[in-house]
């Protein structure tokens, strides 16, 4: 029996018609703790620290990826003669980047900004910013690391979805910004995230935070178009 198999047009259709498009995904956190809303509103001067967060930081995110994941594994060499195996021990997460839109008053970059300094802020009320001994203190991660944090892949119709949680998040590294005096264009930042590990939800139909949005929008819309047609109509007399 040849392995090798006869596909028709209709096959290729229904095969390749329906693959996942890379550009359909919203990234969402669902807020910080406390103790880093309150960091930032006090020391930065963040007043909608918490409602940006939830609200506009992920769809200011314009690239992202899904997570990946490995396995460290031991090698055994005795237990069959000349016949060497692996044997799983540990699951590896590695640092994921997103990159985000910055806004015109900064808050996006300087929430990360803050978010990395209150990590290190162990010592503020023993040393001065300025003063020369000056020293860093971390927090403990329970303080800083954060388990709102998802990203989610789906069609463009919502019948299927994806949702990446990411337990115990927190920033690594922020990428330089450049600026430039040739032509202008828009300013991006990109952040590296490290966690603890993420849990995958695989439901279909699913209930999002985009369906919500979705849901939102269609509200929207729905009361728009009802508040257009009860308008008295107007007769132009010229």
């Amino acid at each position: 029996m040849s392995l090798v198999q006869k596909i028709t047009m209709t096959d290729a259709k229904l095969k390749f018609g329906n693959l996942s498009l890379n550009n359909q995904y919203q990234v969402h956190f669902a807020g910080f703790n406390t103790s880093i809303v309150n960091y930032l509103r006090n020391n930065l001067g963040i007043v909608n620290a918490d409602d940006f967060i939830s609200r506009e930081m992920g769809i200011m995110c314009f690239d992202a990826s899904l997570p990946a994941s490995a396995l460290a594994t031991a090698e055994v060499k005795d237990n069959f003669m000349g016949v060497p195996q692996e044997f799983a021990h540990s699951r590896l997460y590695t640092d994921i980047d997103f990159s985000f839109y910055i806004d015109k008053d900064y808050t996006l970059l300087r929430i990360f900004e803050g978010w990395m300094d209150y990590i290190t802020s162990g010592a503020e009320t023993e040393v001065e910013d300025l003063q020369k001994p000056f020293y860093r203190r971390m927090r403990y991660p329970d303080d800083y690391k954060v388990s709102s944090m998802y990203i989610s892949k789906f069609e463009k119709n919502l019948d299927r979805a994806l949702t990446y949680q990411f337990i115990n998040a927190f920033p690594k590294s922020i990428t330089p910004v450049p600026v430039t005096y040739g032509s202008a264009d828009l300013l991006k930042v990109s952040v590296s995230f490290n966690y603890d590990r993420y849990i995958v939800n695989r439901k279909r139909r699913q209930p999002s935070i985009l369906s919500s949005i979705f849901n939102l929008f269609q509200s929207t819309e729905s009361s728009t178009e009802k508040y257009n047609s009860n308008k008295p109509k107007t007769v132009d007399t010229q």
